[in-house]
């Protein structure tokens, strides 16, 4: 059921859910203390923005889309609000000037749904499976229950073990695995999966994005090797050329 209430001319979109819980999409105010301690796990920057950096590259990114990483994600359940900080999150259009979305993002209000997150594992309590419907909520609840995000993604980098739960009637399922053990997400039109390699100096196993041809989603290091090969390549196809010239007496 949806009710428009007016407060100061602040437009907020409520829910009643099925669970009875109030949902609002309010805009945390400038003075609220969003969480700023460091990330779990040294693994989780790099592996975020190894995603981001391929995306853009092949020129994946609407231009109003919003990629993020351990950045807020706003809702105000029953008069309190509620901000979870995925390790990765892809938004496919916000309808306000990102000068708007510095601190935090709140869904409805200020554009899409978020149409996947991803949360790397680390060493802490595996709260990524959390369905505790209590304040300050579960993530596992937060992301299906009350932001309803289509697909959530749990990785463990340092195992490989990779799960894609998908949103069906209002509860994440399980996905198997397709081709090669990927999976592919129709939200990105691209496949998502597992490499195992060296980026950065650290080795070990990254989420890569592959297109419908199956082709692999190049980082930059990568572009610039193959550009390099491919010049190469064409320099000693023309030194051939000139030796064969050289000994045809021409």
């Amino acid at each position: 059921m949806l009710y428009l209430k007016h407060n100061f001319s602040l437009v907020i979109l409520m829910i009643a859910t099925a669970s009875t819980d109030k949902i609002s999409w309010e805009i945390p105010p400038k003075d609220f203390i969003l969480d700023d301690e460091p990330v779990d796990n040294v693994n989780q920057p790099p592996l975020a923005a190894a995603l981001t950096e391929s995306l853009e590259l092949a020129g994946k990114l609407p231009k109003n889309a919003l990629v993020t990483t351990n950045y807020g994600l706003c809702a105000t359940v029953n008069h309190k609000i509620i901000v979870k900080a995925p390790d990765w999150c892809y938004i496919n259009e916000i309808r306000v000037p990102r000068a708007e979305v510095k601190r935090s993002y709140t869904p409805n209000r200020q554009g899409d749904v978020p149409l996947l997150v991803m949360e790397f594992l680390s060493d802490t309590d595996g709260g990524e499976y959390s369905s505790k419907q209590t304040y300050p909520l579960g993530k596992w609840f937060f992301y299906e229950q009350i932001l309803q995000i289509p697909n959530y993604i749990i990785f463990a980098p340092e195992t490989s073990n990779l799960e894609v739960h998908r949103l069906e009637d209002g509860q994440y399922k399980l996905s198997p695995a397709g081709k090669n053990n990927r999976y592919w997400l129709e939200v990105m039109n691209l496949w998502l999966g597992v490499w195992q390699g060296t980026k950065e100096n650290r080795q070990g196993y990254w989420l890569r994005w592959w297109d419908e041809q199956g082709n692999l989603l190049l980082w930059g290091s990568e572009l610039v090797q193959k550009e390099r090969q491919a010049k190469e390549d064409a320099l000693k196809r023309l030194a051939e050329l000139e030796q064969k010239l050289r000994d045809a007496g021409i």
